[in-house]
């Protein structure tokens, strides 16, 4: 076995992006392996606009426990269930790589030092967990070398958090919920690269940046115990649309793509709403989003815009890059210089416009006070790529915290 100099840090880092579901994934048939009930398809996000950052370390200098710094805090790595079976997953195959293979470093019995930065709120409905999970799962399986795919590191990805799986791959990616009871067929898989339909764009209504009342998984389990709705979603509605959507993702055709993402957004709310105690993660703010969705639509003549929201207020409107005026130039109009968020690479189209894309006087007034009063950001983004490797590590060749 070889052996390696206990000075020595080795390092990998990745940017990993948040994507955002159009088919919901909503319920656990296991909670250990995190295994949905559900199929579910998401976008994944630019990094331009959104991502992770993580560096991976190990070295026989550090200290023998496991350290995960997070956005300039250490976290207490033993406690969270999830990111060591994700850890341990890997540290078995990069095992396996030693074993058969003498003369490689025995990086598998060292510390590991894992630091990372999301550019944007945690735990703001804004998929923090997903970025973040899928960042670390890439950044350690970088720094192991090891020759698994994308999808075979989605089932170690899932374990720490079920969305971190799609957030692997780019453009548009399936969650396939599996039949086997050992999660083994539960993965994600590329159902389109950004590269198909480079055209899709986002627009995030960030509606509050606080921690929401009900976190994802106790919200999930209270559904599944107590909505009736929540079984006919699963066994009947979403298999048709995940038929559905996949193929209007593969002829391009975004008024079918908008109206199967509003109508999921729609139902997976309906179960919260249908859960004991009934859970609300949309508010006033996320109403009036989905109002002028319907507005903007109505007044074009045609489905120009589809929202869609996650456990949060916050409202992802999806369009096509040659509707950003009536979709991003209307929300522009509303709004005005009073949120932020009007900068950046998906800006620049928007720059020049002056005017709302959609006469204001079409949309309904009360929609207007509510989102100019409650957003307080957007966010510009379109469809964008999975993980990539990166040399800004977070960490220096010492095993020092960079920026700290």
């Amino acid at each position: 076995m070889a052996s390696q100099s206990n000075e020595v840090v080795y390092r990998a880092t990745t940017t990993a992006p948040v994507n955002i579901a159009v088919i919901k994934y909503w319920g656990k048939r296991d909670t250990t392996l995190n295994l949905p009930t559900n199929s579910s398809l998401s976008v994944t996000l630019s990094q331009r606009s959104l991502r992770t950052l993580t560096t991976a370390s190990c070295s026989a200098k550090y200290p023998a426990d496991d350290t995960l710094n997070l956005n300039g805090k250490p976290q207490d790595i033993q406690s969270s269930k999830r990111t060591l079976a994700c850890i341990s997953s890997l540290r078995t195959l990069r095992k396996e790589l030693e074993n058969a293979d003498s003369s490689l470093p025995n990086l598998s019995s060292l510390p590991l030092r894992i630091v990372s930065e999301n550019n944007f709120p945690t735990a703001a409905g804004l998929a923090s967990s997903a970025a973040g999970f899928a960042a670390l799962v890439r950044a350690v399986a970088d720094l192991y070398q090891l020759p698994q795919s994308p999808t075979e590191l989605s089932r170690i990805a899932r374990q720490g958090s079920g969305s971190a799986c799609r957030s692997l791959q780019g453009g548009f990616v399936a969650w396939r919920t599996g039949e086997l009871a050992d999660g083994s067929d539960s993965l994600a898989e590329e159902v389109a690269p950004a590269s198909h339909w480079p055209e899709i764009r986002a627009l995030i209504l960030v509606v509050s940046a606080e921690k929401k009342d009900v976190p994802s998984t106790e919200g999930m389990q209270t559904t599944v115990a107590t909505s009736d709705l929540f079984d006919h979603r699963a066994k009947n509605v979403v298999p048709e649309r995940m038929t559905a959507i996949e193929a209007a993702i593969r002829d391009r055709d975004f008024p079918k793509f908008a109206e199967i993402t509003m109508r999921d957004s729609n139902t997976f709310h309906a179960t919260c709403l249908d859960s004991w105690p009934p859970i609300f993660y949309m508010n006033d703010v996320s109403r009036a989003a989905v109002r002028l969705v319907h507005d903007i639509n109505r007044a074009v003549g045609r489905t120009v815009a589809a929202y869609t929201f996650d456990a949060g207020p916050n409202a992802v409107i999806y369009y096509e890059e040659k509707d950003s005026e009536l979709i991003a130039g209307t929300v522009k109009a509303i709004l005005g210089a009073t949120a932020g968020g009007w900068e950046g690479p998906f800006y620049e189209p928007l720059a020049q416009i002056t005017a709302p894309g959609v006469s204001l006087d079409k949309i309904d007034p009360r929609v207007l006070d509510v989102l100019k009063d409650g957003v307080s950001r957007v966010i510009l983004t379109g469809v964008g790529e999975g993980p990539v490797s990166v040399e800004d590590h977070l960490v220096s060749e010492t095993g020092d915290l960079v920026n700290q």
